[in-house]
């Protein structure tokens, strides 16, 4: 292809295929420097669009007859590339119950103000997790102690981040599962007891006598093999 040169030359320089190369990769580097400085980033000034994604979780305590209703919204930033992302933007809390109803208004509005703030938002799972009610806890479905209403409210923020990848729940294998199953049963075949159906209170998913787990907080540790171990997590004092 011909190319028309309209001014006066005034110097030439011959380049070589390493020459060439460099300028490849520094115009590709360009290229991707500018393709990452056009990504948006949660923060402040993200406007609220019209129609944002929401889950809604629901939290029945015993201390109240009510249940309470917990929705949390997500923006999606970036939609439609490879660096769609959902965040979450903000959290409203219903209940018939209006005995805490100010503070849980207080709480909603500053939950809701980190999550516009943007960046590392889960570390509020923890601080929220680790708010104990004076007059005591209580056990959730499925034989968990919440040592407060906050802790459980945390708890459920932390599944939502966990539903949309903020933070990742790696879980137990699938073969440490297997052997808890397997020695659940034997415990149960020993003792000749059958784990009853779950409750209300969240009693009785694990085998009678089971005792508070420090790790996981469920009512699910049992004495197995000469050794105290939870059939929830698998935390054990041997190891």
């Amino acid at each position: 292809m011909a190319t028309k040169i309209d001014q006066k030359i005034v110097g030439y320089k011959v380049i070589n295929e390493e020459e060439k190369a460099q300028q490849a990769e520094q115009a590709a580097a360009a290229a991707e420097e500018q393709k990452q400085n056009n990504i948006i980033q949660m923060h402040e000034s993200v406007e609220r669009p019209e129609m944002l994604v929401g889950s809604t979780y629901k939290i029945k305590t015993p201390d109240s007859q009510h249940a309470m209703y917990i929705t949390i919204n997500d923006i999606v930033l970036n939609q439609g590339t490879d660096h769609e992302q959902r965040r979450p933007f903000e959290v409203f809390i219903n209940s018939k119950n209006m005995d805490h109803f100010q503070w849980i208004v207080a709480l909603t509005r500053i939950t809701s103000a980190v999550f516009r703030k943007g960046g590392d938002v889960t570390f509020l799972v923890e601080e929220m997790q680790a708010v104990f009610d004076p007059k005591g806890g209580y056990f959730k479905k499925g034989g968990k102690f919440m040592p407060s209403l906050v802790a459980e409210i945390g708890g459920v923020i932390e599944d939502h981040l966990k539903k949309i990848g903020m933070i990742v729940d790696e879980g137990m294998h699938e073969e440490q599962k297997k052997i808890l199953a397997e020695k659940r049963a034997e415990y149960e075949a020993a003792h000749q007891a059958v784990t009853p159906a779950a409750s209300e209170e969240g009693e009785g998913q694990y085998p009678p006598g089971a005792t508070v787990c420090n790790k996981c907080s469920t009512k699910a540790v049992i004495m197995m093999d000469g050794c105290m171990t939870c059939l929830s997590c698998g935390d054990s004092k041997c190891g």
